[in-house]
């Protein structure tokens, strides 16, 4: 049985020379892009899309190496890094007639919509983010035997070879046991998709790998490189997490105020797979995020509440 958002229309979209993303397109309006996390796909954001889809164009892509769309082999560093990737995003926009819109990210998505948000200003509206940090921030925070709940990028860090073996090996218990884990409302991901997420990820882990390789190498270079030119996001943006920052040690808030001139901050209580186990609060908080003036930020963080 094949799944898809109810009343989108799929395509397949040439974002760089041989390589295409597979993107669901629904409603009209301003547009949206919808950026999914891991271990899943566009799909996660099926109940908020057709929320948005009411007034705005919402398009919802597989990223780079999951799902439907293209997997590329990684033969440089550059092939998975989260610039590559937001390259590809404004890329599809471009090609579906936007050449701005807002930008929302769970997870492994919204560490591409933070990575283009800073490197394409002018392009991106708004930007908001689902339960991670940005990659820098993440890497720093983890430290001690706290950073065992993060194991699993310390595994996909590692050089070519070792970790594709050790997951293709036992690939339905690895990708199953996140889904698990991190839900805390295990209904919210019924079985049929709970399925579509197991099959694509199987049958993508070395592009997952090389995903999360970079993450641990380029990644972190280009973050370094522009906390120390001063680079931040411009647009508003608006984060939301689930309360994990105490047991690791850090605020989440100042970590974000630190990137975000006008910044929203909240925590949800949900699991981390907000928006298929919160998607009325999640709706909610893009609607509002996108009811903001865009392009004013500068300064100091803002509360918008």
């Amino acid at each position: 049985m094949t799944f898809g958002i109810t009343g989108f229309d799929y395509r397949r979209v040439e974002v760089a020379d041989g390589m295409e993303l597979n993107v669901a397109v629904g409603g009209s309006g301003t547009p949206v892009v919808l950026l999914h996390g891991f271990p899943q796909t566009h799909l996660m954001w099926r109940h908020v899309a057709e929320d948005l889809a009411a007034d705005h164009t919402v398009i919802c892509p597989d990223l780079r190496g999951y799902g439907d769309s293209d997997k590329p082999a990684e033969d440089g560093p550059d092939v998975y890094s989260k610039r590559t990737m937001a390259s590809d995003i404004v890329a599809l926009a471009r090609a579906l007639g936007h050449d701005r819109f807002a930008l929302a990210g769970h997870d492994r998505g919204a560490l591409v919509a933070f990575r283009a948000g800073l490197d394409h200003p002018d392009t991106i509206t708004h930007v908001a983010c689902l339960d991670v940090l940005p990659t820098l921030d993440m890497w720093e925070a983890l430290h001690g035997v706290q950073a065992a709940v993060g194991f699993h990028l310390y595994l996909m860090a590692q050089p070519p070879g070792l970790p594709e073996r050790m997951i293709e090996a036992s690939a339905d218990a690895f990708f199953s046991y996140f889904l698990d884990i991190w839900a805390n409302d295990p209904e919210a991901i019924p079985p049929a998709i709970r399925q579509v997420y197991l099959d694509a990820c199987r049958a993508a882990v070395p592009s997952i790998v090389a995903d999360y390789r970079a993450s641990a190498g380029i990644d972190i270079e280009h973050d370094r490189a522009d906390r120390a030119e001063g680079r931040r996001l411009t647009m508003p943006v608006s984060v939301l997490q689930q309360d994990w920052g105490a047991a690791l040690g850090y605020e989440a808030a100042a970590l974000w105020g630190a990137w975000a001139a006008d910044l929203d901050h909240s925590t949800v209580s949900c699991g981390h797979f907000m928006a298929e186990e919160a998607p009325d609060v999640i709706a909610k908080s893009l609607r509002d995020l996108l009811a903001e003036p865009s392009g004013r930020g500068a300064g100091l963080p803002v509360a918008r509440r």
